[in-house]
């Protein structure tokens, strides 16, 4: 007996990423303890995704003629200089109002200009990755490889003035799997044929990675401003970043993938306030804020992307 398993998730919009995803975070909140009470191999897959997004980025990469570097670079350079952008902006008109302390009281208590800015800087790789592997084209996933600058604390620390340098090795490391790519790729025919196949194979194992890295519980604990917060950066973030991929003349795919704030930027106001003690009277109550803020972009991103896609016409990825 066969079931059409693979044509009824690819009929739901976003189906090969929404659903693996959505099953990794309900496992996560509902049965926290699953991948180290299984072990080996069933407790790597939940913490799995940054090797499987390794490999996927080496494939994908096999795929890009030496050509399409330039457009790489340059859609990478728009979407990151629009993140930076908003992040700049939030920091001075909050930053003016609120300085570095959190609101004290009433229904917006515990917001604060680096919750804010750490919600808006930092892109969710792996989910735009996954995206735009379904959606987009190679040369579009690899403009992550530019994105990845504001992986971690380092451009929020920029934006906020405490810190005007990122280690170079950050950066490097995030490129090399790309490079390893698409230098295979170019050289060899058989190696683009060989790697590009197995690519799209990866996503529905790094989308349930990422989506055990959830925790939905985080939802609660921020309560109704946390919530707020998602949904406000959800808005103004996929109306930038829409903007930005139109202007690099893009369809706007992309923008909207780049959307979502990724896991880790939940760390990202404790790693500033150890670096400039000023804020670590706003950093509990901002890290609980920015958990929110992923939960909320990481549902509701995927499902904008893949309804827009289909509103103009992309069903698979490009090539």
């Amino acid at each position: 007996m066969q079931l059409p398993i693979k044509q009824s998730l690819e009929r739901l919009p976003g189906g090969m990423v929404i659903l693996p995803l959505a099953l990794g975070a309900t496992i996560a909140t509902f049965a926290p303890g699953a991948g180290s009470f299984f072990g080996s191999f069933t407790g790597a897959l939940f913490t799995g995704a940054l090797p499987i997004l390794a490999v996927f980025y080496v494939c994908m990469g096999a795929t890009i003629p030496f050509e399409s570097l330039p457009h790489v670079a340059g859609k990478g350079g728009v979407l990151l200089a629009a993140k930076v952008g908003m992040g700049v902006v939030a920091a001075m008109i909050l930053g003016h109002f609120l300085g570095v302390e959190p609101v004290k009281a009433g229904f917006f208590a515990g917001l604060s200009t680096l919750a804010v800015v750490a919600a808006i800087n930092d892109t969710n790789g792996g989910l735009y990755m996954a995206l735009m592997g379904r959606y987009g084209r190679p040369q579009d996933v690899a403009a992550y490889s530019v994105m990845s600058l504001e992986s971690g604390p380092f451009i929020t620390m920029m934006t906020l003035g405490g810190l005007f340098m990122f280690p170079w090795q950050t950066l490097l490391g995030a490129i090399l799997p790309l490079l390893v790519g698409v230098t295979l790729g170019n050289l060899d025919r058989n190696m683009r044929d060989f790697l590009g196949k197995a690519a799209p194979a990866l996503i529905p194992f790094f989308a349930f990675a990422i989506g055990a890295s959830l925790n939905l519980t985080m939802v609660w604990r921020a309560g109704l401003l946390g919530i707020a917060l998602g949904f406000a950066i959800l808005i103004v973030s996929c109306s930038v970043m829409f903007l930005a991929d139109k202007i690099s003349r893009g369809n706007g795919v992309a923008g909207l993938a780049a959307s979502a704030t990724a896991g880790n930027a939940a760390a990202v106001p404790a790693l500033v306030a150890h670096a400039n003690p000023a804020y670590a009277e706003a950093a509990p109550f901002a890290t609980v804020l920015v958990a929110a803020s992923v939960v909320v972009t990481m549902l509701f991103v995927p499902l904008i992307t893949a309804w827009w896609a289909k509103k103009i016409g992309v069903t698979s990825a490009q090539s």
